[in-house]
């Protein structure tokens, strides 16, 4: 019952990678026309032999080992995903056969591109409970499988990646590492955001989800600064879902996050949803750019509409 912290980061992203130049070749589009939209210049795109739960594995890999933990350390495996394309065995028990931990408990989260934010508190609330000590939380998603590639005001935003985090118990004494999550929905504006059909095609209302984020979720993330006892202007980073450059900065101005660094990993990594914000985590804490024990603001939101923010303090 003494609250949890974050160990450890990890991410992984395909060695293809689909340009802007590559899309105009494809589809009625340019380089210009999706920077000035979206802000993306690149995404990396997973081979037919690449399922999710491999991109999955990869990250789940390297947050164990940055962490300096063996596989039998985790009894808890959460995966968020929606592009998991069977039923079962789920990703999260692949994920676990994949890296070899035995005996855990392993579930799928399927809360689209506020997955990873739902699966963090999950864990946090498990650990917190003392049903798990130790748990892999993980953000995956192949969005170039559900992406139809003739429509150009969709797949100009889609990508495939990974992002993973050691969740464990903090010690007696330590404060928290992951504050109360703030979480909710949305639900007449669930057709939004939608992955549905068969096959199962990615499709949104551009506008729609845009004016709701530029000007509903500013108020709930400083709601979510509140339950971790802090205001905006104490966060040293800020990680939004990576959906468009052009509702992130914005966001990150009307959040009032004036001393924070903002991830923009969208440019270069597009839209991976699940996968989007524990990726751009962990590049912010590969490359330094926050400090262990900084607060940073994770923020997810997107599909039924569904968000869940909560402030993590950095490995």
């Amino acid at each position: 019952m003494h609250g949890s912290r974050i160990a450890a980061v990890g991410h992984y992203q395909p060695a293809q990678i689909l340009t802007n130049e590559d899309l105009a070749g494809m589809v009625d589009t340019s380089d210009e026309w999706i920077r000035s939209r979206v802000g993306i210049r690149t995404r990396h795109i997973a081979g037919p032999e690449e399922p999710v739960d491999e991109l999955a594995a990869h990250a789940g890999g390297k947050a164990l080992a940055s962490a300096g933990l063996s596989p039998d350390a985790i009894d808890l495996v959460l995966v968020a995903t929606s592009t998991a394309i069977d039923r079962s065995p789920n990703t999260a028990a692949r994920v676990a056969a994949r890296l070899g931990i035995p005996s855990a408990s392993t579930m799928d989260v399927n809360v689209v591109c506020a997955g990873f934010t739902h699966a963090l508190a999950t864990a946090d609330h498990t650990v917190r409970a003392g049903a798990a000590t130790r748990a892999l939380v993980i953000g995956a998603d192949k969005m170039s499988e559900v992406t139809d590639w003739t429509d150009r005001t969709t797949c100009v935003l889609t990508g495939d990646g990974a992002g993973a985090a050691v969740v464990e118990a903090c010690a007696p004494g330590e404060d928290p590492g992951i504050a109360p999550v703030l979480w909710g929905s949305v639900p007449e504006m669930g057709n939004a955001v939608r992955i549905e059909g068969l096959p199962p095609r990615f499709a949104q209302e551009g506008q729609s989800v845009y004016r709701w984020a530029t000007t509903q979720l500013p108020p709930l993330a400083r709601r979510a600064c509140e339950r971790a006892g802090l205001t905006p202007a104490d966060l040293a980073g800020v990680v939004l879902h990576q959906a468009n450059l052009r509702i992130i900065e914005p966001l990150a101005e009307r959040i009032g996050a004036v001393n924070a660094v903002v991830a923009r990993d969208v440019v270069d990594s597009g839209n991976t949803s699940a996968a989007s914000i524990p990726m751009a985590l962990s590049k912010l804490v590969e490359r330094r750019e926050i400090r262990p024990g900084d607060p940073v603001l994770l923020f997810g939101f997107g599909g039924n509409l569904s968000y869940a923010g909560q402030v993590v303090r950095c490995p």
